[in-house]
């Protein structure tokens, strides 16, 4: 199990108010050496979400509102469960403290952790709600997993990423239930990774990025795969069927720290030490394949994220860094296990990790979804920090 040496293309700057660095090629510094990302974070966001606080109203008439649209159904709200930290705090707002009725739905992608399963069970057990599975076709997951490994990109969780935001939008044309919750919060996601990293790849939603790889690189005929893309996902099911995609948790005050301690507490939830390592293959790229293959370390826009919203220090965040995600023992066993689970040797995995940065063009919308994130930024829809 070989690692690349990566080359330093600028000379190297970090932000002397968050840890981003120069790892991102299109990061820019003010005169004080702080980054674009803290400056927005100050001017566009923090004035607005205020921490959480100051939103009592504006949630009591969300809650309300969800309520009443759902009053003659069975299910109010759709809400996804991963088994994170941020879906699993979502979960137990939605059902304990604002008294929602969701319809509750999990995607078995094939790369659970057992601690996540776990996880998941305790939840859906104590709340008394029930859980819908979607059991994704292994050998079709595996072939679309190996096709993105051979594209050289960088961001290879797509396969399972696309699939969450299709049966999303399923489930939002079949039930006819008019929100859907969303877990993203500002305390511990308002830094984005940078789009730098992601260079080559479509957005996570777009059927047309995931069609063309798979034309190029997947051996077999994708039969049973849920697609969607950016018109139905940003146009026809919020506009035209009128479902509202709402982002509740950043209208109530929580810390990290606050979520995984009352999820311990009221179900024995086991934090998973990174956000995303509930999952094998997400554990893996973020925590041997990116850093080591392309330099960028996914903690930095995490950390970041602390840093800003006061939960961390900057130091903290540093001293955090200065260790690699996973230790030299981890990164073996994940490679192996990884390998395994791809029925390919050890040395296939590796020659797939040699493979240079991915060249290839591929077919996608992100024309559109760019035009849709400024839109929705001077609208004041969109709170988080992408560039």
């Amino acid at each position: 199990m070989s690692q690349k040496i990566l080359p330093q293309s600028r000379e190297y700057q970090i932000c002397t108010n968050c840890v981003m660095d120069t790892s991102d090629p299109d990061i820019t510094f003010d005169e004080n050496g702080v980054c674009m990302r803290c400056n927005e974070y100050k001017k566009r966001i923090l004035p607005e979400w205020n921490y959480g606080k100051g939103h009592e109203q504006e949630l009591q008439d969300l809650i309300k509102a969800i309520k009443e649209s759902g009053k003659n159904n069975k299910y109010d709200c759709i809400l996804g469960l991963s088994g994170g930290l941020d879906s699993s705090y979502m979960l137990h707002l939605a059902v304990k403290e604002w008294g929602l009725r969701p319809f509750v739905f999990h995607i078995n992608a094939g790369w659970n952790l057992p601690v996540a399963e776990d996880n998941i069970k305790k939840l859906a057990d104590k709340l008394g709600v029930e859980l819908h599975v979607e059991k994704m076709d292994w050998e079709e997951m595996r072939q679309m997993q190996l096709a993105w490994f051979k594209t050289g990109l960088e961001m290879l969780d797509a396969p399972q990423d696309h699939a969450f935001i299709a049966i999303i939008d399923k489930y939002s044309r079949k039930l006819g239930v008019k929100y859907i919750l969303n877990g993203y919060n500002i305390a511990t996601e308002i830094i984005a990774d940078p789009e730098s990293w992601a260079e080559g790849s479509g957005p996570t939603g777009d059927g047309t990025f995931m069609k063309d790889v798979i034309r190029k690189y997947c051996d077999i005929p994708i039969k049973h795969y849920t697609f969607t893309n950016g018109f139905k996902h940003k146009f026809w099911i919020p506009y035209v069927l009128g479902v509202k995609t709402i982002k509740p948790l950043n209208l109530v005050p929580i810390t990290r720290q606050e979520m995984i301690d009352t999820l311990a507490k009221e179900y024995g939830y086991q934090p998973y030490g990174q956000k995303h390592f509930e999952d094998l293959i997400t554990k893996f790229l973020e925590g041997y394949w990116s850093p080591t293959k392309f330099g960028h370390d996914i903690r930095r826009a995490q950390l970041s994220s602390l840093v800003v919203t006061g939960q961390m220090t900057r130091d903290e965040a540093l001293a955090i860094l200065e260790k690699p995600p996973i230790t030299d023992d981890e990164a073996k066993e994940l490679f192996t296990e990884v390998a395994k689970r791809l029925e390919i040797t050890e040395e296939e995995l590796q020659r797939l990790y040699d493979l240079p940065k991915c060249r290839t063009k591929f077919r996608n919308q992100q024309h559109i979804y760019n035009m849709g994130i400024r839109l929705y930024e001077l609208l004041g829809i969109e709170k988080r920090i992408r560039k």
